[in-house]
């Protein structure tokens, strides 16, 4: 089984799914999400959607619905249309109480049936707000948890995630996007911290991907990060870094479908 480990909800639904088909993906995680680049047309609207995205990856997700209400509405008839294709994760909000977040996790991720919690933003510097959901999760059954790891994700934050994933042992913590350029301390870190876990999309370089698979051939997932990364050419990037067999195998699914109980 090919299981892409991220990607968001896209509009329309479409060219997602062919995606998925081109790159032979049998079941993709999914995430929803306020901005939609796939919409753009030319360099003015992919600005306004990109400076949504500006706003959510620097923590302006804390007052007003912020666009949550359709972005969930999205979500939910994504799920509901295509229940054999993707894997729902649902967010919370960051920075609030902490039984205002137990309360979150229980009404929308166990709630739904939904798989895990994620892709949590918290804003640069501030991966300490992840801590309030490790607690909900663990609390929840252990749910996975997968947090945001590209810019403006800092080195600090990476450290204060493995930290988190260390209290929480229990409670499977993927970084995403192979903590983008902090790809190597990320691993070493992942290395000595059992339940810390690194999905490979948008990595720039291959030989991270290489090592990363290397040092971590069953806690590492194939992902693309749609749309702002391909299938195709994530899952060609895995297979091209490794060879065919059981390590390839995991990465590629083997490791998620274990992780959320596929088997």
């Amino acid at each position: 089984m090919i299981l892409d480990a991220h990607s968001h909800v896209h509009d329309p639904l479409g060219p997602q799914l062919a995606a998925l088909d081109d790159a032979g993906v049998d079941r993709a995680v999914l995430f929803l999400t306020r901005p939609h680049p796939e919409r753009a047309t030319d360099v003015a609207s992919l600005r306004r959607e990109m400076s949504v995205l500006e706003g959510a990856l620097g923590g302006g997700t804390g007052s007003g619905d912020d666009g949550y209400t359709q972005a969930w509405r999205e979500f939910d008839a994504a799920l509901a249309a295509h229940p054999d294709r993707f894997l729902g994760f649902g967010s919370v909000r960051l920075g609030r109480p902490a039984e205002e977040t137990l309360a979150a996790v229980a009404r929308d991720v166990v709630g739904r049936g939904l798989y895990g919690i994620g892709e949590l933003t918290p804003p640069p510097g501030r991966a300490d707000l992840v801590e309030p959901v490790l607690r909900a999760a663990h609390e929840h059954g252990d749910l996975p948890v997968v947090v945001h790891g590209y810019a403006p994700t800092t080195a600090a934050d990476v450290r204060t995630l493995a930290a988190l994933a260390a209290r929480y042992p229990r409670v499977p913590l993927v970084i995403s996007q192979l903590a983008g350029a902090n790809w190597l301390e990320a691993i070493e870190l992942a290395r000595v911290t059992p339940s810390l876990r690194l999905e490979l999309s948008t990595a720039h370089l291959v030989f991270a991907v290489r090592l990363a698979i290397q040092e971590l051939p069953t806690r590492t997932f194939f992902g693309s990060d749609a749309p702002y990364g391909d299938p195709v050419v994530a899952r060609t990037t895995v297979e091209r870094v490794t060879p065919r067999g059981e390590v390839r195998e995991r990465v590629l699914g083997g490791n998620l479908a274990e992780l959320l109980g596929l088997h």
